[in-house]
């Protein structure tokens, strides 16, 4: 039986016994001393006293059962749960696990579900695992035993279930308050206490006292006398006693009836169900008194409620007054209206200063007796412990200060308003009177304008009105600059109106006026500048008709020419200067209708005409009548022309013709002269000059073609020209037409003879091409040949796999290519033959012949050197591409080595788990790269084996390419470790940080715990079984950090780090769990320690006579040390055990000691024994510990001996094995002999261990300086000798093993191939005849020996094979393997064709035979199959409708195939050619099969339906019951109401719910899925359909429920997240808004600008942070209003740490409002000031260069000044403007704010404004003044430029009519005229525009500046005129010479070019080539006049 904690000791029995022994099950544990009667009682006394033992045991465990039953069921009821047997319903672990979560109030681990055995053992672990937690100590108790159902224990497991939740708890202090019982003496003290004073009624115990019912009727009387009449009572009635007190405790109290009256009125009533019982009263009139306590207390505080309340409704009802004044008062002064005038706001601030000096102050007295009196209420409800009073909404302290702020807003904001209005209307005034000051001057200034611009004074004539333009342009320029100053008043108009000036309707009347005045102003002047424009465009369009009829006079003068040429070449000049004029005509032409267009349109304008339209009409008609009438000239002229032209070009290309003929004929008949077959009289020597000559021909021919074509027209013309008749020509020169037609025939003659000429020239030369062509292919062909056997022969074959792959494509090439000319070099013969007969033989001939046989040769030569190229090519390729594959490995080798080397192992878990996936990576990389290294290494073995010349190469780059994957394989194994330890330091952190985080919570809750009885002292058990669970992994830990700093010493400091602070945690643990454990056992203290302090002196006495008193001699064997071992070991352990005793009776004494002494009693002298109790306690260590080393070194030496037999029994047994050993003679006699010896190996090396454990076991007997160490070296050197002589000779046995196990093998497989080929050859020369139906059989065996033969024929290789080995291992067997070899080969082919003839015969017989016997098994497979569908059975489960589907899918199966089997035979029936007999039985066989086969669908399709459905069902209900297991699994996570005690802690549990809530929205697509299946099912009628129907349900409503509890586990956690995270947010804002208020509060506000603007910065920085933060400060306040909504239950305090956060913010706010506004307006006055200065001073340097008096010396001098002044002045202006404006606004927006220094600011703007406008006037003055002097100057150096430029013309002319070239070209000198007259007209603009300024100039200047002018214009005009006079005279002379220059130029050209003809021809050398006699005569006929040039004779 299970024994429990300290407290209840005293009520345990001793131990039970092992439950294995039968006969001690029955013994009771309450009579142990039966145990030790003398065994000489008699036989039937023993069997008589353990029949009566018994019975009593079982009796007892009755009522134990039956009591410990009903309590477990009273317990359960809470859950709804009940046990019918105790024994078996406790066995699976459910109701146990029920039973403690009820008791103990925690959630123990989820039960596993399952029925087997394997599960109830873990759900019994669990409850047991969870006691030991609680410090509950069960001993002899094992899962196995409770799901045994073994009464004993389970009754006892329950008993000590009831002790720790039930009795433990109960303790009662004696009156003097020194002694504390325990749990079972406290129960029996208070029955005793309760019970006193009753009649009869003495409880000693718990068993015979409750006997007679009294004692219970006495309680139950005691707490309630209305329910039992305790005088009616008496003890004789026993049972009336019992059964009234349990009916009354059971319908009365609500007490379970655990007993029944025959249970406690029996001879000895179980004990342990009476306490059980008579705990359910101590709890329960516990509980009434503590109820009753509480009753008292709360009338207690009810006066003071009322107290309280009175007050609170004062103080409510003063708040809700000053509140209303507040609200009323804002509502009025937030009202923004104010009087629209000066008056009126002036008196309205006087109002408002009237309330904050009279009216505020008293309420503000009020607001403060508010607080007194909120603070008095919360003094009382402190006082009296109540919850703080927290004023109803809108009545708190929080409000009142809030609506206060708000007052006070409202009030400032009122007051900077009516600042703000009384500013605004003093800028009003001073706006207006501005406004009217620039209106009187804006309406004066439009007046005299609009009279200016009503004048209309253009001028008739071009320059007049160019004038005039330019004199508006000015005026608009004047009007556009002074729209500026008109839209200044609209925009101060604009502002009064903005700004509501109370008398804006005037100030927008006169607005309205100037608006008007300017706009009529405007369209004054647009109108005279479309007036304007109108005289000037067409006074310009009367200038162009001016300038265009004198153009056309000219033209006019030069159309009357009658002259048309005297031969071609003047024909066609005369006709192209025509075209040059009619394009000129033209082009005018376009001209002179645009401007008569133009001029038209100002005849049919409306309105306003610039002049008389019948005036334009007349000037329109002349310029058109000048044209047409210039047009007609031009097109007779044209007609003139090209009939000269004609004429004479038709007698030009008939002579042209006729000579072109005659000269190619001639060379046609020269180079045709020597003749000869060959073409070499020609000149085709080569197939060059040949094809060069054909060329020349064919160029040649294409002359003549294209010349033929030309004749042809020609003479067409001729003949046209000669049917017109008549002459052409002009004066006496006359030319007849009729002498064409014999110029004509003349032509078609000579033209005849040329091309039979060049026909005969065409045939000679295509002969000889065709020859040289032969030689040429053939001289190629040799060519190539050469280069094929020099590319054959080549000895390169590459120095890579690449190179060598393009080798070998380039030799495949070249191989096809040779192939490709085989043909072709075997044609050359019959081509030089066809040739030759064509040609003649002749020495070309035969030189061909001989040159055709060396190329036959050659290509011979060629196709054998290729062929060996090609095997060389394949080794080379071969070799290299092993290369690159090992090339590739090491690269990636490398590269990986390089990163791996280069890798540095990460500190953080999630970068080592980042490295450690790559290596993940890394693997699969190299297990690739593995299978690569083992290709090259296969393929560099086929080379070796294949003799490659390259294999020692090869053999050593698979050595380095073998060595570095074995490198790179060791470093990434060292990598991976290295990351593993990183691995292994964080994991260990973390758990630290886990195992932390638990102390620390534990710590909390122990600190947080009530200090207060019962309560504590369960914490305090709790917490005592928590730590017990946390010490060992604490411990653990500890180990694990100083393991892996030893093993790791650069994570030393982090591990060390994380040891201490869980050293730190463990620590303030243990000191909480001591302060707790003080205050729970200060009461016992001294009576444990006495009863201690017995106990360990009993046991010391004992424990030194056993550790001293049992010496004797040594072990002499092993077992007898193991047990002397083991007992003392035992004794070591109970020492140890207790050693934590004598400690705490030390340190108990050591207190007691310490103390006052009162507690020691007056008769107990500690001082004095204590001395004693520790020397007997050092005594019995020294004692132990001596007869420990003796015990331990007598052990070892036992143990090395035992050892030491071992192995030489083992060294004996391997001699006995290895010797009289003989080699076997048979292939399985000398395996097994060879696996024996390999076993005998293994055995060898397992024994080897024993040898090293002797050895080690002999070497620390050495060390240890064990009197035996000598002896047993020797002994094991001996023994290591002969272990290493029996390895030597086993390794020589194996040897022979293996050589006689190789001979042996290939004779067997010789001998067995030997049989095997004489028993096949039987087989195969069999030949005995059988009947028809057994010859397919016969066939289908000859086929499988077939086959088998193409199978065996490896074996035959592989003999072979082996032999080859085997003669060239063993030389002396070559004979005898050869001969074996020979035969066998021999046999094997003689097989063979043995084999094939017969297959041959029975093939063709067995063809009927097989048909008949496939159609009939066919049958007989569809008949059983029949027979199987007929029973139909859908099956009972899913496993088995599963089953019958796959035994369907293999019958449907089976049919296709069979379906294709008939299918097959019928078309090896209809191919094959039967016999009637036979063909009748194969169809009557196939005809009944595909009936039967047919037949055989619909079944099968009926039962695969019907196993369909059933199969859905039982899925569906599989379904349905796996999805409800899924959810009862998650319900209790779901169901858990554990929210955490801190953020981080409501983050776990929201994380984990979250993770919940995922896992069933993700399943739910399942559950839906099956639901609906299920759906579908549940309307079927049918028992399987109904269950499913009940799952179905089930389901639905167990998954809602899963899914609302998860939904409202997870608004809960949502909620106290909120609540924890408004917490820590809010803290952070009080911070952070401490220190900003630190900064707000300084007083610097700078001693100038800079310093002012640094400390404005750091503000703003400061002020924006603020703003920034006020999105934290709204976001807080939505999650304070979110916790209020939702009625969180520490709403008081988060409304109250809100408000004091939103005060906080506030004032920080106008804090910094005050702060800034103070150094904005220092800031603002400094840079104020400064700008001032530096503008005043501005001015003043402008003013100076504004006033200079200097106006200029000349027209240059002048305009640089004006430029300068210009740039000066709009520089200026812009500049002033901008600067001004800006120090206007500054100023105007300070005085706006309110600035304290207005008045200095007004002073210095108005002083500004006054220089500024005197600067810009004296600007003004002086711009004029420039300008003027500047019209002066400009006429003068005009002037005197048009002279100058008349003059340089007129000094031109004479170089134009007598240039310096000596033979000037009519063109150059027409150019230059026409260049110069162009010049002339630009001038003619320039003389007006002079003439127009002089005229304006005149009329402003007066005096000599007048005559100046007039004198200076009369030196330009007469200039003018003689220039045009001198240009006229020079127009003629030009004209006239360069027709004469004309005329000279070409006859220079026509005698230069005869000369050089002449000398061409009469050259002495002639051409080699006929073509350069041809281009000569070509150039002289292009050359030759035309035709025309001279006259026909005439005839006679």
């Amino acid at each position: 039986m299970a024994q429990v904690p300290g407290e209840v000791d005293n009520m345990e029995g001793p131990p039970a016994p092992n439950n294995n022994n039968p006969a001690a099950r029955w013994e009771s544990p309450d009579r142990g001393w039966e145990r030790e009667q003398p065994a000489a009682s008699t036989a039937a006394a023993s069997l008589f006293e353990c029949s009566r033992i018994k019975a009593l045991a079982d009796e007892r465990e009755a009522v134990q059962k039956k009591t410990f039953t009903k309590w477990v069921n009273s317990h359960l009821a809470r859950v709804g749960c009940h046990i019918g047997d105790l024994y078996a319903d406790l066995r699976d672990g459910f109701v146990l696990t029920r039973l403690l979560e009820v008791l103990s109030g925690e959630q123990l681990p989820r039960p596993t579900r399952g029925r087997m055995r394997i599960h109830s053992l873990e759900n019994v672990d669990k409850a047991l695992q969870f006691l030991k937690e609680q410090r509950v100590h069960l001993e002899n108790v094992g899962s196995h035993d409770i799901v045994d159902g073994n009464h004993r224990l389970t009754l006892g497991l329950v008993w000590t279930i009831i002790l720790r939740f039930q009795i433990q708890v109960i303790k009662i202090e004696t009156e003097d308050n020194r002694e504390t019982r325990s749990a079972k003496d406290a129960l029996l003290l208070w029955c005793q206490m309760k019970t006193a004073g009753y009649p009869e009624v003495n409880i000693q115990n718990f068993t015979t006292s409750w006997r007679d019912g009294l004692a219970f009727n006495a309680l139950i009387h005691r707490h309630r006398p209305d329910l039992v009449d305790f005088s009616k009572l008496t003890k004789s009635n026993a049972n009336y006693n019992l059964q009234r007190a349990f009916r009354t405790a059971e319908q009365h109290l609500g007490l379970a009836r655990l007993l029944d009256p025959e249970d406690v009125n029996m001879e000895a009533p179980d004990e342990k169900s009476i306490i059980t019982y008579v705990v359910s009263f101590y709890h329960y009139f516990s509980k009434m008194k503590a109820l009753a306590v509480e009753g008292k207390r709360i009338g207690k505080v009810l006066d003071q409620v009322l107290e309280v309340g009175k007050i609170i409704e004062r103080y409510e009802e003063l708040a809700a007054e000053l509140l209303a004044w507040i609200h009323r008062t804002v509502g009025l002064i937030s009202n923004q209206k104010f009087a629209n005038s000066l008056s009126g706001v002036q008196q309205q601030l006087q109002a408002f200063t009237a309330y904050c000096t009279l009216e505020k102050p008293v309420k503000f007295q009020e607001k403060g007796n508010l607080e007194v009196l909120l603070f008095s209420i919360q003094s009382k409800l402190r006082a009296s412990n109540r919850r703080l009073y927290v004023p109803r909404e809108g009545c708190g302290i929080w409000d009142i200060d809030k609506a206060w702020g708000q007052l006070e807003k409202a009030e400032h904001e009122r007051e900077a308003a009516l600042r703000a209005e009384l500013i605004r209307q003093e800028k009003l005034e001073l706006l207006a009177q501005r406004f009217d000051h620039k209106v009187a001057m804006r309406e004066s200034w439009l007046n005299e304008n609009q009279r200016l611009v009503s004048q209309d004074n253009f001028g008739y004539e071009l320059p007049a009105v160019e004038a005039a333009m330019k004199k508006h342009e000015a005026i608009e320029a004047d009007i556009a600059a002074y729209e500026e100053r008109v839209q200044g008043v609209a925009e101060l108009a604009q502002a009064l109106a903005i700004e509501g000036y109370y008398d804006a309707r005037r100030v927008a009347a006169q607005r309205d006026s100037v608006l008007r005045q300017w706009a009529l102003l405007t369209g004054l002047v647009g109108a005279r500048r479309t007036r304007l424009e109108q005289n000037l465009a067409l006074q310009k369009v009367f200038q162009e008709m001016v300038y265009m009829v004198d153009w056309m006079e000219e033209m006019q003068a030069q159309l009357l020419s009658r002259e048309c040429g005297q031969h071609l070449v003047e024909a066609e000049d005369l006709l192209q200067k025509h075209g040059l004029l009619e394009g000129d005509i033209s082009a005018q032409s376009e001209r002179v209708e645009a401007l008569n267009a133009a001029a038209l349109r100002f005849s049919q304008l409306q309105g306003y005409q610039p002049c008389d339209p019948q005036v334009i009409c007349n000037r329109v008609n002349h310029v058109h009548g000048c044209l047409a009438e210039l047009q007609e000239q031009a097109a007779g002229r044209r007609a003139e022309l090209e009939a000269s032209r004609s004429l004479w070009a038709l007698l030009q290309e008939l002579e042209e013709a006729e000579s072109w003929a005659r000269d190619k004929e001639r060379l046609l008949e020269a180079a045709g002269g020597g003749g000869g077959a060959a073409g070499a009289a020609d000149g085709a020597h080569d197939l060059y000059s040949t094809a060069r000559l054909l060329a020349q021909h064919k160029i040649l021919q294409g002359e003549v073609g294209g010349r033929r074509v030309l004749l042809q027209q020609a003479l067409r013309r001729g003949e046209e020209l000669a049917a017109a008749g008549g002459t052409v020509g002009p004066g006496a020169e006359t030319v007849h037409l009729a002498g064409l037609a014999e110029r004509a025939a003349s032509a078609r003659r000579r033209w005849q003879r040329l091309e039979e000429a060049a026909a005969r020239r065409e045939r000679r030369l295509q002969e000889a091409r065709a020859l040289h062509q032969f030689g040429a292919d053939l001289d190629g062909l040799l060519d190539w040949l050469r280069d094929a056997y020099r590319l054959a022969a080549a000895g390169d074959f590459g120095h890579d796999e690449a190179s060598s792959r393009r080798l070998a494509r380039q030799h495949r090439a070249l191989t096809g290519e040779v192939e490709a000319h085989r043909g072709p070099v075997g044609g050359l013969r019959r081509q030089l033959a066809t040739l030759g007969g064509a040609s003649g033989a002749g020495p070309l001939v035969v030189a061909l012949q001989v040159r055709v046989v060396e190329a036959e040769q050659l290509f011979s030569e060629v196709t054998e050197v290729a062929a060996l190229r090609r095997q060389w090519l394949r080794d080379a390729l071969a070799v290299y591409r092993m290369f690159g594959e090992v090339h590739a490995c090491e690269l990636w080798i490398g590269e990986k080595e390089q990163w791996l080397l280069a890798m540095r192992v990460p500190d953080s878990l999630d970068d080592v788990e980042v490295v450690q996936h790559r290596f993940e990576s890394l693997d699969q990389e190299m297990s690739s790269l593995m299978g690569r290294v083992l290709d090259v290494n296969r393929t560099v073995q086929e080379l070796v084996e294949g003799g490659h010349p390259s294999s020692e190469e090869v053999r050593c780059c698979q050595d380095h390419l073998n060595s570095r994957w074995n490198r790179i394989v060791e470093l990434a194994e060292q990598r991976k470790e290295e990351v593993n330890a990183v691995l292994l330091v964080e994991n260990h952190l973390l758990e630290v940080a886990e195992v932390r985080a638990q102390v620390r919570e534990k710590r909390r809750a122990v600190e947080s715990a009530p200090r207060a009885g019962g309560a504590l002292q369960w914490r305090l058990s709790g917490l005592e079984a928590a730590l017990q669970a946390l010490e060992p992994r604490q411990a653990a830990l500890q180990e694990e950090a100083a393991l892996l700093a030893v093993r790791f010493p650069a994570q030393a400091a982090r591990l060390h780090q994380g040891a201490e602070e869980l050293g730190a945690e463990w620590g303030a643990l243990a000191s909480a769990a001591q302060a707790c454990g003080e205050a729970v056992a200060a009461a016992g203290r001294l009576q444990r320690f006495l009863h201690d302090l017995d106990a360990f002196l009993d046991w010391l006495v004992r424990a030194q006579e056993t550790a001293g008193g049992g010496e004797g001699p040594l072990p002499g064997s092993l077992e007898e040390a193991d047990a002397l071992l083991a007992r003392h070991a035992a004794l070591k352990e109970e020492v140890d055990q207790r050693e934590e005793d004598y400690a705490r009776i030390v340190a108990a004494s050591e207190a007691l000691l310490a103390g006052d002494g009162t507690e020691l009693g007056p008769g107990l002298a500690l001082d004095e024994w204590l001395p004693h109790l520790e020397l007997g306690w050092h005594k019995l260590l020294g004692l132990w510990e001596a007869r420990r080393e003796a015990l331990v070194q007598a052990h070892v030496y036992q143990l090395f001996l035992r050892d030491l037999r071992q192995a030489r029994a083992v060294l004996r047994n391997q001699e006995m094995a290895l010797s009289g050993l003989d080699l076997p003679g048979t292939v399985e006699s000398v395996e097994e002999a060879l696996k024996r010896h390999r076993d005998f190996l293994t055995t060898m090396e397992l024994n080897q261990q024993k040898m090293q454990v002797a050895v080690q076991a002999a070497e620390s007997l050495l060390r240890q300086g064990n009197a035996y160490g000598e002896q047993a070296q020797e002994a094991v050197t001996r023994l290591l000798e002969k272990s290493q002589e029996n390895q030597l000779r086993a390794q020589q046995w194996m040897q022979k093993l293996h050589d006689q196990l190789g001979l042996q093998h290939f004779l067997r497989d010789c001998h067995e191939l030997d049989g095997w080929i004489h028993e096949k050859m039987l087989m195969a020369r069999d030949s005995t005849r059988e009947d028809g139906h057994k010859l397919h059989k016969r066939w289908l065996r000859h086929q499988a020996f077939m086959a088998e033969l193409a199978q065996n024929k490896e074996w035959l290789e592989k003999i072979e094979r082996e032999g080859q080995q085997l003669m060239q291992e063993k030389p002396e067997l070559a004979a005898s393997v050869r001969r074996k070899l020979g035969e066998i080969r021999q046999c094997w082919a003689e097989l063979e064709s043995t084999t094939q003839a017969k297959a041959r015969q029975l093939f063709e017989a067995s063809k009927a035979d097989q048909l008949v016997q496939s159609f009939a098994e066919l049958d007989k497979k569809l008949l059983h199959m029949e027979s199987q569908l007929q029973d139909v059975d859908p099956g009972g489960d899913l496993a088995t409708v599963n089953s019958q589907l796959k035994k369907l899918q293999s019958m449907e199966s089976q049919v296709e195939e069979w379906y294709r089997e008939v299918g097959e035979l019928q078309a090896q029936t209809a191919a094959l050619p039967l016999e009637p007999a036979s063909k009748e039985l194969v169809g009557e066989r196939q005809n009944a099969v595909g009936e039967r086969l047919v037949r055989l669908l619909e079944p099968l399709q009926e039962r695969r339906r019907l196993l369909l459905a059933s199969k859905e069902l039982h899925q569906v209900a599989h379904d349905v019951e796996d999805e409800l297991a899924w959810v009862q699994e998650r319900l209790p996570l779901a169901m858990q109401t554990e929210r955490g005690s801190g953020l981080q802690a409501v983050q776990q549990y929201i994380k984990k719910n979250q993770g919940l809530r995922r896992e069933i929205h993700a399943h739910g697509t399942r559950l839906e899925e099956v639901l609906e299946r299920a759906g579908a099912l549940a309307s079927l009628r049918s028992p399987e359909a109904e269950a499913v129907r009940r799952g179905q349900e089930q389901l639905q409503s167990a998954w809602a429920g899963l899914r609302e509890a998860a939904e409202r586990r997870q608004q809960v956690l949502d909620a106290a997240f909120q609540v924890e995270q408004y917490y820590f947010d809010v803290a952070e804002v009080e911070a952070w808004l401490g220190e900003q208020e630190l900064l707000m509060m300084s007083e610097d506000k700078g001693k100038d600008e800079q310093s002012t603007l640094q400390l404005l910065k750091k503000h703003l920085q400061l002020e924006q942070g603020v703003e920034n933060y006020e999105e934290s400060i709204a976001q807080l306040s939505r999650q304070c209003r979110a916790l209020l909504e939702m009625g969180h239950p520490d709403s008081e305090q988060i409304s109250r740490r809100q408000s004091q956060v939103d005060r906080l913010y506030v004032a920080l706010k106008e804090l910094g409002e005050e702060r800034r506004v103070g150094l904005e307006q220092q800031y603002w006055l400094y840079q104020l000031s400064r700008q001032v200065d530096e503008l005043e001073h501005w001015i003043a340097e402008k003013e100076v260069v504004a006033g200079s008096p200097e106006l200029g010396q000349d027209f240059e001098h002048v305009t640089v000044l004006q430029e300068k002044f210009s740039e000066f002045a709009s520089e200026t202006g812009t500049a002033g403007r901008e600067r001004l404006a800006a120090v206007n606004q500054m100023v105007d927006e300070l005085i706006e704010g309110g600035h304290t220094a207005a008045a200095t600011m007004a002073e210095w703007k108005d002083g500004l404004n006054e220089a500024w406008a005197e600067l810009l006037e004296l600007m003004g003055t002086r711009a004029q003044l420039l300008a003027a002097s500047r019209e002066l100057h400009k006429f003068f150096s005009d002037a005197r430029e048009l002279q100058g430029q008349i003059e340089e013309k007129r000094r031109r002319l004479p170089r134009l009519t007598t240039p310096p070239e000596p033979r000037p070209s009519a063109g150059s000198m027409q150019r230059t005229l026409r260049a110069f007259e162009h010049d002339l007209q630009l001038l003619v603009s320039q003389v007006r525009q002079l003439q127009e300024g002089a005229a304006q100039l005149r009329t402003v200047y007066a005096g000599e500046y007048a005559e100046a002018i007039a004198s200076r214009e009369q030196e330009v005009l007469l200039g003018w005129k003689e220039l045009l006079a001198a240009c006229e005279d020079a127009r003629l002379h030009v004209s006239s010479t360069a027709d004469a220059l004309r005329f000279h130029s070409q006859a220079r050209d026509l005698l230069s070019w005869m000369d050089g003809i002449a000398g061409q021809i009469g050259a002495a050398d002639k051409p080699r080539c006929p073509s350069s006699h041809l281009g000569l005569l070509t150039c002289l006929w292009a050359a030759t006049p035309s035709p025309s040039a001279v006259p026909f004779p005439k005839k006679s």
